[in-house]
């Protein structure tokens, strides 16, 4: 393992070029960006190790403008059309994916883009690069009170949140207006992440190192400032809170499998000249189902990777046009995060098979995309499920409850 100086977690930030001079499109060609991957590549395993990716590293992540990306402009954020986002994702899902699970939480501060501008102000007092995390579910009863909420619980899933300044919760309440016979709303509330109690509770086998531990409070108030009905739209005016936030979700997850399957393709590659074991054996590039499961393999993932991509930028020009994100785009940004996710997860485990018996051992890397690309296809907003509700959109039928 090569030797990379660690970075002091409160490196100065101040120096970073503000949004008007970045060309966002070259974002994955920064020197900040190719550093931040080399370092990822050289303490991967501290990652898993550890449980989570560790705070200097998420400092780099800042310094290449990860965590201002979904910062609203007013604030001194980017604001950065998802496309450009997501390849940022893409490309450290090919060194690890765990980092690039903690990395697609760049885009989570379009959810706090919905609290008012109080707490935003508070928010990003000292800065536009700050690293929400949240465990929305199971969402617990909070009970209303003079000026907010007060709630005890206990929510699953927290991704990132050792590395995290803010941390938010799923809350179901009656807002002051309601009677007593109103639903309860379901809500977020958020604060700062020293006030939250995490508990370490992650033991998995994939994507062990994005710290997805349980957090828990007991009677803590929370100021209507402070919360906002979840998945709600940012109240600014930048197009990127007009985005489906759902949608932004499930593609920021699928991103870190399509950067999986290329991983994996380039480990299989790796392998295509490996010595004969026995006497007679051929090696893996004179072997048929070797050779015609790599190319179908980089097939399926460029033709996953090239409808992920264009169904995201045809939603970000609908908004620079002025006009909102369709029913049937947005259900092109669903059906090809899905694709883009389960696909890529095909594609590493078609690698896996032709690569040989090396694959087998714990220290080859292809057991590390297998296990992290299928962790990925589990989360909720990139399920086979989507398939039918896709599927439902594309008839003309009327969209499942809750989609796209």
């Amino acid at each position: 393992m090569n030797k990379v100086t660690k970075p002091s977690e409160n490196m100065a930030l101040g120096d970073l070029p503000p949004a008007a001079e970045v060309d966002f499109a070259r974002l994955t060609d920064t020197a900040d960006f190719k550093h931040l991957l080399e370092v990822i590549a050289a303490r991967r395993d501290e990652f898993e190790t550890l449980g989570h990716v560790p705070r200097d590293i998420i400092a780099l992540m800042k310094r290449a403008r990860i965590f201002r990306s979904a910062t609203p402009t007013r604030f001194g954020g980017d604001a950065t059309a998802p496309h450009h986002f997501l390849r940022m994702v893409d490309a450290i899902g090919t060194v690890d994916g765990s980092a690039a699970w903690v990395a697609a939480f760049g885009s989570a501060n379009t959810y706090t883009a919905a609290l008012s501008v109080e707490a935003q102000e508070v928010m990003y007092a000292e800065g536009p690069d700050q690293v929400f995390a949240g465990g929305l579910h199971p969402v617990q009863e909070a009970v209303r009170v003079d000026g907010g909420y007060r709630v005890s619980g206990r929510w699953k899933f927290a991704s990132g949140c050792m590395g995290a300044d803010w941390i938010g919760v799923g809350i179901a309440g009656r807002g002051p207006e309601d009677g007593p016979d109103a639903v309860p709303r379901v809500m977020m509330a958020v604060a700062p992440a020293s006030e939250v109690e995490i508990l370490q509770t992650w033991n998995v086998s994939g994507m062990q190192g994005t710290g997805s531990h349980d957090t828990t409070v007991t009677d803590k108030f929370y100021a209507d400032a402070w919360i906002c009905e979840r998945g709600a739209p940012g109240i600014f005016d930048d197009p990127l809170y007009r985005y489906p936030a759902m949608a932004y979700q499930a593609q920021v997850h699928a991103a870190c499998n399509l950067g999986l399957a290329r991983a994996a393709i380039e480990a299989a590659k790796s392998v295509s000249g490996a010595a004969r074991i026995a006497v007679g054996h051929s090696r893996l590039c004179e072997r048929g189902y070797y050779l015609n499961g790599l190319a179908r393999a980089e097939a399926r993932l460029r033709s996953a990777r090239a409808f992920f991509y264009e169904a995201a930028e045809e939603a970000w020009a609908s908004l620079q046009a002025g006009d909102p994100v369709s029913l049937d785009q947005n259900n092109m940004l669903r059906l090809s995060a899905t694709e883009a996710a389960q696909s890529g997860a095909e594609v590493v485990k078609d690698c896996y098979r032709i690569a040989g018996m090396g694959v087998i051992q714990k220290t080859n890397p292809m057991q590390r995309y297998m296990r992290d690309a299928m962790v990925v296809t589990q989360h909720a907003a990139v399920t086979e499920l989507i398939w039918e509700q896709a599927g439902a959109v594309l008839c003309g039928l009327d969209a499942p409850r809750g989609y796209p």
